[in-house]
């Protein structure tokens, strides 16, 4: 049998052996047997130089052909394989998309980002600004500048979380009027800002106090601010978070920063003000405190006071939650139980 007698036979045989591969793998086996270095085809192109020389090209000529067939084969078979293996992987991944579609539960805001949220809304419409400062703060801002020097009492009901002797763990988030009072130029307008944020006091924790909780503080200063200014303000705040149901009474108090100071109480959600053990029977709640901002703050800043006036007030959102939705122990807002807080609707 001639060389070419041998290549046709393999071009025939091989090429059924290509139609019947089931696999990729087995089909690059084949195609490196057939067209590799050591198959039949390089074999008979070496044989070549036992023909006579007029033979040769017609014999290279044809075994390029029954190579390239070979090859065309293979990559036909290939492209056949792949296509099946697509199809069968479609056929088991596919969707049925008229089933119905898996619900995704969708969050809302924690209840006490509610409230901060109503309280903000609220503020901005009346012009004020909303500033934030440092959670940890120096004791000039949280506690000298706020009328509170090293040896005065009231440091004892606000005993905090120390860093340094001079770096403390805000009390309150009044440090940030004290910082804003510093750079404001008023001569461009009055200052009206709040301040919400986190503070930290070494309660213990129990029903109604954290050693962690929220607080909005706010405060105006400008010409001519009257305690008339103040009352209208805290009356408009208990009626946006709690309804217009609801009276609003000031009581005579002491804080270090305002002179004077007063305690605002609102009618007892409960019971409408009849009296009831929500309120100690009493017929009122106490919701913030307030007052007229102190001279010493203000000229500690560097604020002329016998020019310049204004009230400050602050009140703890987490505080404003329990007695809107009648919550009685602070530490659910904090242990994350959905099934609690999806009480909760976005609206508040």
């Amino acid at each position: 049998m001639t060389l070419k007698d041998q290549l046709d036979k393999i071009r025939q045989e091989r090429k059924e052996d290509i139609k019947d591969v089931g696999d990729l793998k087995k089909l690059d086996s084949l195609r490196v047997e057939l067209l590799g270095k050591k198959g039949p085809i390089t074999q008979a192109l070496r044989g070549m130089r036992d023909l006579p020389a007029d033979e040769r090209p017609k014999f290279g000529q044809f075994a390029n052909s029954v190579r390239d067939e070979l090859q065309s084969a293979i990559e036909t078979r290939r492209d056949e394989l792949k296509k099946a293996m697509l199809n069968k992987q479609l056929q088991n991944e596919k969707i049925d998309v008229t089933l119905p579609g898996k619900p995704v539960a969708q969050g809302q805001p924690h209840v006490i980002q509610q409230i901060i949220d109503q309280i903000e809304d609220l503020f901005i419409g009346m012009g004020y600004q909303v500033l934030s400062g440092p959670e940890v703060e120096e004791d000039k801002y949280n506690f000298e500048m706020m009328n509170l020097p090293k040896d005065h009492p009231a440091r004892d009901m606000q005993d905090t979380f120390y860093i340094t002797k001079e770096i403390l763990m805000r009390t309150q988030t009044s440090p940030m009027q004290a910082r804003t009072l510093e750079k404001h130029d008023f001569s461009k307008g009055p200052l009206k800002m709040i301040s919400p944020g986190v503070v930290y006091r070494r309660d213990t924790d129990d029903p109604t106090h954290s050693h962690q909780f929220h607080q909005v503080e706010g405060i105006v200063i400008d010409k001519h601010i009257t305690m008339a200014d103040l009352k209208g303000t805290l009356e408009l705040i208990a009626h946006e978070l709690f309804g217009n149901r609801f009276d609003i009474r000031l009581r005579p108090s002491y804080f270090p920063f305002t002179e004077p100071s007063v305690e605002a109480d609102i009618t007892c959600f409960n019971c409408g003000g009849k009296g009831c053990a929500v309120c100690k029977y009493t017929g009122w709640i106490e919701v913030l405190g307030a007052g007229m901002v102190h001279p010493n703050v203000l000229e500690m800043a560097g604020v002329d006071s016998e020019v310049y006036g204004g009230f400050a007030f602050g009140l703890g959102p987490d505080r404003f939650a329990m007695l809107k939705y009648g919550v009685d122990d602070i530490r659910n807002f904090y242990l994350n139980d959905v099934r609690f807080l999806n009480q909760f609707s976005k609206k508040g």
